[in-house]
């Protein structure tokens, strides 16, 4: 059944309101974003406790945390699923997706199934382990399992969040729900970086051609297809802000912690926590594209929502390079070795050598500079597509 229908009248999306709701927004909402919040930090934790620790157990706090936002999502979507099937209004259940006999909106069976993946990852995770001992990459087989699931679920959290946006009235009571969707892009990007942090994420990279060719093939459609699925004007830059806030906060937590390395080989000594990198500084190219893509409106011609977009791209990977390639030399330097910048800190079992204040890879030529250009306006123009799609999520 499609996941499209057309948009209610005010009195309708009024009627169908359910009577547990939170500041105007269903309970549901707020349980399946903290859930992907818990998922998020468990994820960051897990990361630093591999960096710092090594591993001893599958039940550290940091596990906890990410199967406890899978459990949550997947049974608060899969209560949702049951009472819209079998205690909601005729409206309800016209404005949901049939599966199996049951009715639920698209984004709670999408969520569903990012929690079974979560979970049958979990034993092959363990398992794993035991076997071949501390993951060399992070996309390891059951790793893989897992962030498919965390795609589902936090792809799931912004359909049902838009599902709700796209059908309510502008009434006072709706206005958080293009903020919830913010949210929930936000943590997206939280998760594409974090996919992609050996690639992205150290400030070694950071001139490299890599880095760009990543940057650009994965970030601009994000953040494109979040400024235009959003009635949020600056959808993309509130995004991004919510990336470099979470990875900020969990940069200077962390080293509140004590940490001690348990797995040989031990090659530095470790004495708390080590953190993430400095989160990119996206909000500056976000912003670009958020002046662009509100350019471009319902009226405007196919071709000039696509010229429009491919722009957006353009600036997106221009002003990246602008903010981020001076950034890197400074995060090299001697003044961002400190709380604030935590930069220099490297994994427990990562000989010292110079190689930590080097720019590695091949270097950005003006050659490869047009191919990135290219890639990136592509990865825009697929964004307003994804964006217009999300701009007609009814269920």
């Amino acid at each position: 059944m499609s996941s499209f229908a057309p948009a209610l009248p005010a009195t309708a999306v009024e009627d169908t309101r359910e009577s547990s709701e939170v500041f105007g927004v269903p309970w549901y909402l707020w349980v399946v974003a903290f859930a992907s919040e818990s998922i998020i930090v468990g994820v960051i934790w897990d990361i630093s406790w591999h960096r710092s620790i090594g591993r001893d157990s599958f039940w550290t706090p940091a596990h906890l945390a990410i199967y406890l936002g899978g459990t949550l999502a997947g049974l608060s979507c899969g209560w949702l699923v049951l009472q819209t099937t079998f205690a909601s209004l005729r409206r309800e259940r016209a404005l949901s997706v049939s599966f199996w006999g049951f009715r639920g909106p698209l984004g709670a069976w999408v969520c569903i199934w990012g929690a079974v993946a979560m979970i049958v990852s979990a034993p092959f995770d363990d398992w794993w382990h035991n076997a071949y001992g501390l993951d060399v990459k992070i996309l390891s087989p059951p790793h893989s399992v897992l962030a498919a699931g965390i795609y589902g679920i936090g792809m799931g959290t912004m359909l049902m969040t838009l599902a709700r946006q796209n059908g309510a009235s502008s009434s006072d009571r709706s206005r958080l729900l293009p903020l919830l969707f913010v949210h929930a892009g936000g943590l997206m990007i939280v998760m594409v970086t974090t996919l992609f942090a050996e690639f992205i994420m150290a400030p070694n990279g950071h001139h490299s051609v890599l880095f760009f060719l990543v940057t650009a093939a994965t970030l601009p459609v994000l953040l494109v297809g979040i400024s235009r699925a959003t009635r949020e004007r600056w959808g993309a830059t509130g995004a991004s802000a919510v990336y470099m806030g979470l990875m900020l906060t969990m940069i200077w937590t962390l080293q509140l912690f004590p940490a001690q390395p348990m797995l040989a080989p031990i090659l530095r000594q470790i004495t708390h926590m080590v953190p993430p990198s400095f989160p990119l500084l996206l909000v500056v190219p976000a912003l670009l594209i958020d002046l662009i893509v509100n350019r471009i409106s319902s009226e405007s011609s196919r071709v000039r929502a696509i010229c429009l977009a491919a722009l957006a791209g353009l600036f997106f990977i221009g002003g990246l390079g602008f903010v981020q390639w001076p950034f890197a030399e400074f995060l090299l330097s001697d003044n961002a070795r400190n709380f604030f910048f935590a930069a220099d800190q490297w994994d427990y079992n990562s000989p010292p050598g110079m190689f930590q204040y080097e720019f590695w890879g091949r270097q950005l030529t003006a050659g490869a500079a047009s191919w990135i250009s290219v890639i990136a306006c592509f990865s825009a123009v697929v964004g307003l597509l994804w964006g217009n799609w999300m701009r007609r999520v009814r269920r």
